[in-house]
């Protein structure tokens, strides 16, 4: 069993930063690969940043590239989602993901443990 618990969001102007967290208790951290996902009202779940368990390899929304990374911190069992240049699209909520294995997937169905979620709101 994996706990996960997100947080950092809030309420940031357009063109903004943020830095989610995500803490993870539980079993071994290194053998789980991470994503984080964004639900805005009305709509699915989507895949925003994906990193490998080992943390060397990371892959990206198209929405999010360029802008937002991903990192882990192995001896803090935490993943980080930095958030630069924030627009009102990017507002949902932020879900952090554990899949079991090495590698992340942009499919939410593919992940074993969910957090609570965290609120990104962008305002105009």
């Amino acid at each position: 069993q994996v706990q996960l618990v997100e947080s950092g969001g809030g309420l940031v102007q357009a063109g903004g930063s943020l830095r989610l967290s995500c803490s993870a208790s539980g079993r071994t951290f290194n053998n789980y690969a991470m994503g984080w996902f964004r639900q805005a009202p009305g709509k699915e779940r989507a895949f925003v940043a994906g990193i490998s368990g080992n943390g060397g390899m990371t892959g990206y929304a198209a929405s999010a590239k360029g802008r937002f990374t991903i990192s882990r911190d192995h001896a803090k069992n935490t993943v980080y989602l930095q958030m630069n240049s924030l627009e009102p699209e990017d507002a949902a909520v932020y879900y952090c993901a554990a899949v079991s294995g090495r590698l992340f997937s942009n499919d939410p169905r593919q992940y074993d443990y969910w957090g609570q979620g965290t609120q990104v709101t962008v305002s105009s």
